[in-house]
């Protein structure tokens, strides 16, 4: 039975704009975003199908860009609807920490760096640069590593930080082994940075390692 012939009040388009996202199930938000389904399966189906395929939501989001080959798969169209809700909940949150203190927003900032760095399969370094009063002046990947290591130049991060003006600094980096907790060569990288950025009076504020559902926090843990 197609998704158009169900009685209204179960139909996730409807349930949606009746009681908010919330109400549904990833499915069914899913198959909202799909629109539509496959020969022989509503949205719905071919949404849990796609979900149970990917090992859940987070799979999905990973993987998108592979599901391209499988029989069950997402063409480019949906691929790139995917790829653009994912992009617009990032620019949304990114939107928030340019008006508000970042420092306020603790989840926001995390959810951000979430969305940006969480599934890569390499070491990506980030920098949020703020302005006096903490909020975004731009989320920039500074440099690009492997899967285990990434060379960061501190003297390169103050110049990018003296170029956009910025008043303090927080760090990021993710790790793909899914292990948050920092390691010695973070730990010594951190207080390079901030010894490098100390002398041109610009703070860091914190450096959050991205892994996995964990964000591990120097500063929460009093090591910066």
């Amino acid at each position: 039975m197609r998704i158009r012939d169900w009685p209204i009040e179960q139909r996730p388009r409807e349930r949606l704009l009746a009681g908010g996202p919330a109400v549904l199930s990833d499915a069914e938000l899913l198959a909202v975003l799909l629109r539509n389904g496959t020969a022989g399966k509503h949205a719905v189906e071919l949404a849990r199908e796609l979900l149970a395929d990917s090992g859940g939501l987070r799979g999905l989001v990973c993987a998108e860009s592979r599901l391209g080959t499988r029989g069950t798969a997402l063409g480019p169209a949906r691929r790139a609807q995917l790829q653009a809700a994912i992009e617009l909940a990032r620019r949304s949150l990114r939107e928030e920490l340019r008006v508000r203190d970042a420092l306020a927003s603790p989840s926001a900032v995390r959810e951000f760096l979430a969305l940006w760095l969480r599934d890569r399969g390499h070491e990506i370094f980030a920098g949020l640069f703020l302005d006096a009063q903490n909020r975004l002046i731009a989320a920039e990947e500074l440099f690009r590593g492997t899967l285990t290591q990434t060379a960061v130049y501190p003297r390169e991060v103050a110049r990018r930080a003296l170029e956009l003006n910025s008043a303090a600094l927080i760090l990021a980096h993710n790790h793909p082994s899914g292990v948050a907790e920092p390691s010695a060569a973070d730990r010594m990288l951190t207080q390079a940075l901030k010894a490098s950025l100390a002398q041109l009076d610009v703070p860091v504020l914190d450096h959050l390692i991205v892994a996995g559902n964990r964000c591990f926090s120097f500063a929460e843990a009093g090591l910066i």
